[in-house]
């Protein structure tokens, strides 16, 4: 990945876009429900900073030296992410053993709280600006999630189903080229199908990079069932923004190499669409990076979508 193409700015806080609960915030009865599923006392607990939801996810050590992972949601004040949370284990719940993820270990979904403990990953989130060794990585481990998860385990959600609505948001939304995104978008539905269980969510801020270079794949709240190489497209639009060169990276590619062009360009119209309508919604108080970082994709998109069709700015 020699080239480059020029980077999109933004002022968007990585790895500190999250207005989370602290561990001493949490209700007393959690605390002690939460120290009795980890068998010790917790002595520190390191609060997970990227994302956009505010609901608790730290990282904590207990009194016996062990780590774990720990989410959790009010039902109560938290109703939207503690159905996600549940949402969440529940389609773990559905995936086999042997993914580049973290297990679920127990959820406790009982007094007015839903809360997941996993597996303690030791990482980091991929460098921003993307540096080439890690998207390498984080797209192998995307190619092998797709082989994996081919075919995709019952229960899950179709990505034509789940899109279904996105093609029309074309008809509102104030772009030059809006009747022709619009008609690449409502071809979506030969084009994301498939029997592969995709992520969707696949960002730097839902990626581990271990000590040793590998990456596994964090919050499965929105898989559904679609083409193999969705993933590894939707991987490309933070490294696109920083710079790198994808078209080089999708031309090798072993899932995306084969994919005609057309098919790759109806894509990006459709998640463009998508980020087109979320970035104009008001910043939620809970979220305050939440629109800026979609107005960012969207701008990716715009850029990456006009170049490969060819298209000179109006």
């Amino acid at each position: 990945m020699g080239a480059v193409t020029t980077a999109l700015p933004t002022r968007i806080p990585h790895g500190r876009t999250a207005r989370r609960l602290e561990w001493s915030f949490l209700p007393p009865h959690i605390r002690a429900e939460v120290e009795r599923r980890l068998g010790a006392p917790v002595t520190g607990a390191a609060s997970q900073t990227g994302g956009f939801t505010p609901g608790f996810a730290s990282v904590l050590t207990c009194a016996d030296g062990s780590r774990h992972f720990v989410k959790a949601a009010s039902t109560i004040a938290q109703k939207q992410f503690a159905d996600a949370y549940r949402e969440e284990a529940r389609k773990l719940e559905l995936l086999p053993d042997g993914l580049p993820a973290p297990r679920l270990r127990w959820i406790h979904d009982a007094d007015d709280w839903v809360v997941l403990g996993f597996e303690h990953v030791e990482g980091r989130a991929p460098l921003r600006p993307w540096v080439p060794d890690e998207l390498t990585a984080a797209s192998a481990m995307a190619v092998e999630i797709a082989r994996l998860l081919t075919p995709a385990p019952a229960g899950i959600d179709r990505a034509v189903d789940e899109f279904a609505g996105w093609p029309a948001l074309w008809d509102r939304i104030d772009h030059p080229r809006r009747d022709e995104c619009g008609a690449l978008a409502a071809r979506y539905a030969d084009v994301v199908d498939g029997d592969t269980l995709v992520h969707t969510d696949i960002r730097d801020d839902n990626l581990l990079v271990r000590p040793d270079g590998s990456v596994v794949m964090c919050d499965w709240n929105w898989p559904v069932a679609g083409a193999a190489w969705l993933d590894s497209l939707f991987l490309l639009i933070g490294p696109r923004g920083d710079g790198l060169d994808i078209e080089a990276h999708i031309a090798t590619h072993p899932l995306l190499g084969g994919v005609d062009p057309e098919e790759i360009d109806v894509v990006i119209a459709l998640v463009l669409g998508y980020f087109e309508t979320s970035a104009a919604q008001p910043v939620p108080p809970t979220s305050p990076y939440l629109r800026q970082a979609q107005a960012w994709q969207r701008d990716v998109l715009r850029d990456w979508l006009a170049e490969r069709r060819g298209w000179v700015p109006q």
